[in-house]
């Protein structure tokens, strides 16, 4: 037996993020449509090229997408929004566009479907909308066409579709309710229509994404695979394709499928996979997912070699993968040039993750450890390597008692307090935390970097910028302001960059949806604070207004989460670590008189295991953090919290056992719809709900927000009611910040006449 290796996905965004670039450039009317699509082709040749000269054997086919991959999925089925529909109801780039953004450089704005987390990553992806008579048909070939480009390049390619079932999982029902489910039947002949069309260039293997195997699924989804293979069953090769967690409570499920192969996760996944070879049919082929897909570890080969290679004498059909499409990794350490020798060694991004599967297949093809050795010694050696392990705060981690983690009285005592201290009005208005991040603002911070400018030039340029944005709330009638964040580049990198045990790249760019794309932190050690991160700033803004400014911070799980973390420790130690930084932070930000500070963790749902029944244990060590953060806080401070685009009914009680004295979550897309967790559950403190979606440039209606307001009023006391867009207005422009917060101002004023 001869083992192959091939890649789940390569990242699509570029090396230097060119898709960003030349999406912008086309929204904005610089240049045509014709110049998107000639960088998209380029960014397509050239990944297929970089992989087959790492040594992949097989190339994936349908991993890049214009803007998201599920959204590229309901284009393919038709399933398009009306309010997103060509006037002659062809479906085009713009069309995707207009659902992802809600405007595009043709066609009519109107307001974009809604975004939320892919499964437990910080990738976001366009959800579907479903009603119960809608059809479908297939009106996007981008898969098609993608395909037989790759093959006139000469490659080997298995193309990827998302599987019906998890993309049904993925979509929302919008109207009147019923089981989506139920659309099965409906979306079916138009995937066999498209594997039909596949097997027309003689393809042997598909990959069919089914993630939602991964999780712990009602029975009649379970029940709805056998059905779904079935009928998908042709002379094509289906690989089912499982990913981010263990598939051993849906194993019998998957080994009756009519299907040719199986892809397993073993990474993150937990399962005995020489239980699951003993469970499928020997007949089929069985990938096995090895090297890590979401992390810049450079992987043990010694390790994955002994895992593996008595597998090799057992099953007659072997692949080898990441364990997850490396969308969620960067592309190339090598151009990393200020990584310190011995760190950039211990890193492995998409590029050396294909080197990786090219060195294990050559390994156990050969039966040859020689291969792999030198690959494996750094990572080896940095077990003990002093750059890792900091006594000093494991001493400190040991030394928490349980009393840290609780306010001195409850929130309706703290809320007494604080309405004294500010006397804010009913229907309190402020946002969330940045402002514009203008190019003159990027390119201050960026000479700044590279040696341009003094500090002393710096501090006069943001002190300057953070004196405008105060002056803008100011005449906007904002009641409670912020500093707009003109020194930070990202709310993740900005606090890593002053914590030591964390470290930078230049280029490590991942992307988080659309255009929008990150740089991880990387986790590489023990983590503590040197000296106070954000007291200066937020100080010198309150100095200059009478009206409370907040302190911002990012919260330990955002942190953990929107980095790549230590492999280790497990993440509750690396979590707590950062928490007692940040705790020292609030102190500080105290005794600079600052009273009211936000504490952003919009990832704590993304944070749950997909098992649900691993969700107790993560969901009490992942609340005690965040109280561990606030815990110190006088109950005369007002603590904030922020979270967005994930869904809050499965764990609205631990939101509330933060025990936050006001969170503000995304509502806008979902039209106060997520609103309805609060309800039900009578959550106890203030909420602010995000009356208009930040991630569109369309402007919201005076009247637009009002009727949102009063939605939300009937869900909660209106006396608990805040009003503030649903995110930070960093990817705004000032126009456009201007007038949606000057409309949010007077909607609130109005809702005040009427209380009155």
């Amino acid at each position: 037996m001869s083992i192959e290796n091939h890649t789940l996905g390569f990242p699509r965004i570029g090396l230097y993020r060119e898709l960003k670039k030349a999406q912008e450039n086309y929204w904005s009317g610089k240049n045509p449509r014709e110049d998107l699509l000639a960088v998209g082709r380029e960014l397509r040749n050239r990944h297929w090229q970089q992989q087959k000269n790492a040594g992949i054997d097989i190339l994936p086919v349908g991993d890049f997408a214009w803007y998201d991959h599920v959204l590229t999925t309901s284009l393919m089925l038709g399933n398009v929004p009306s309010r997103h529909q060509n006037k002659d109801g062809s479906v085009d780039i713009d069309t995707l566009f207009r659902m992802g953004r809600g405007c595009a450089p043709t066609g009519e704005s109107a307001s974009a479907c809604e975004m939320t987390k892919w499964f437990n990553t910080n990738y976001h992806y366009i959800v579907p909308e479903f009603n119960k008579y809608q059809k479908f048909k297939l009106s996007w070939t981008q898969l098609l066409d993608e395909t037989k480009e790759a093959l006139s390049l000469g490659h080997t390619v298995k193309p990827i579709l998302l599987g019906p079932i998890s993309y049904l999982w993925l979509g929302k029902v919008k109207g009147k309710p019923f089981d989506r489910l139920s659309l099965l039947k409906e979306i079916l002949p138009i995937y066999k229509q498209v594997l039909s069309e596949i097997k027309k260039y003689d393809i042997e293997w598909v990959q069919i994404d089914e993630p939602v195997l991964s999780l712990e699924l009602l029975t009649s989804w379970r029940e709805a695979f056998e059905f779904t293979y079935d009928f998908l069953k042709s002379d094509i090769k289906i690989l089912l394709t499982t990913y981010f967690d263990s598939i051993n409570q849906n194993l019998d499920v998957i080994k009756g499928l009519c299907v040719q192969g199986l892809h397993v996760d073993i990474v993150h996944g937990k399962d005995d996979i020489y239980r699951i070879n003993e469970q499928l049919p020997q007949e089929w082929l069985l990938s096995v997912g090895i090297i890590n897909g979401r992390n810049i570890w450079r992987s043990d080969l010694k390790k994955c070699f002994e895992r593996l290679y008595p597998l090799t004498k057992l099953r007659t059909k072997l692949w080898i993968s990441s364990s997850c499409s490396l969308l969620h990794s960067p592309i190339d350490v090598n151009i990393e040039n200020n990584l310190e020798h011995e760190v950039k060694n211990w890193f492995s991004f998409a590029l050396q993750k294909c080197t990786e599967l090219k060195l294990l297949k050559e390994a156990l093809n050969n039966n040859d450890l020689n291969v792999i050795l030198d690959w494996s010694k750094p990572i080896q050696t940095r077990v003990h390597s002093p750059i890792v392990h900091n006594e000093k705060v494991n001493q400190r981690l040991r030394d928490i008692k349980s009393s840290d983690t609780n306010r001195t009285n409850s929130y309706s005592k703290r809320s007494e307090l604080q309405r004294k201290r500010f006397g804010l009005p009913i229907w309190p208005t402020t946002t969330i935390g940045s402002f514009p991040q203008t190019t003159e603002i990027r390119s201050f911070r960026r000479d700044f970097k590279e040696g341009k400018i003094n500090y002393q030039t710096y501090c006069t340029g943001i002190a300057k910028q953070i004196k405008q944005v105060i002056l803008e709330q100011e005449q906007l009638g904002l009641d409670v302001l912020v500093h707009g964040e003109p020194e930070r580049n990202d709310m993740v990198e900005y606090f890593g960059e002053h914590l030591d045990g964390i470290i930078f790249t230049q280029h490590g760019w991942v992307q988080s949806y659309g255009s929008r794309c990150v740089k991880p932190p990387i986790i590489i050690g023990d983590i503590s604070r040197p000296k106070a991160i954000t007291v200066e700033w937020i100080k010198y803004a309150q100095s200059i207004t009478c009206k409370p400014v907040k302190g911002m911070l990012t919260g330990p799980l955002t942190m953990l989460f929107w980095s790549f973390p230590r492999e280790d420790i497990n993440y509750e130690t690396i979590a707590k670590q950062i928490a007692l930084a940040l705790r020292d932070e609030i102190a500080d930000l105290e005794k600079a008189g600052i009273g009211i500070i936000q504490i952003d963790e919009p990832a704590l749902r993304e944070g749950l295991p997909l098992h649900e029944s691993d969700w107790p244990t993560y969901l009490t060590w992942a609340v005690n953090t965040f109280r561990l953060v606030a815990g110190i806080a006088q109950d005369s401070t007002q603590i904030h919290t922020h979270m967005c685009y994930c869904e809050f009914n499965d764990i609205i009680s631990s939101i509330a056992a933060l025990d936050a004295d006001v969170i503000t979550i995304e509502t806008a897309r979902s039209h106060m719809d997520l609103l309805d967790a609060f309800t039900e559950f009578e959550y106890p403190n203030a909420i602010g709900p995000g009356v208009y979606d930040i991630h569109s440039p369309n402007v919201p209606s005076i009247q637009c927000i009002e009727n949102l307001l009063r939605k939300a009023a009937k869900s909660i006391y209106k006396e608990r009611l805040w009003v503030n867009p649903d995110c930070g207005l960093k990817t705004r422009n000032w126009i456009e910040t201007r007038q949606a917060l000057s409309n949010m101002v007077q909607a609130a004023r109005n809702l005040r006449k009427e209380t009155i």
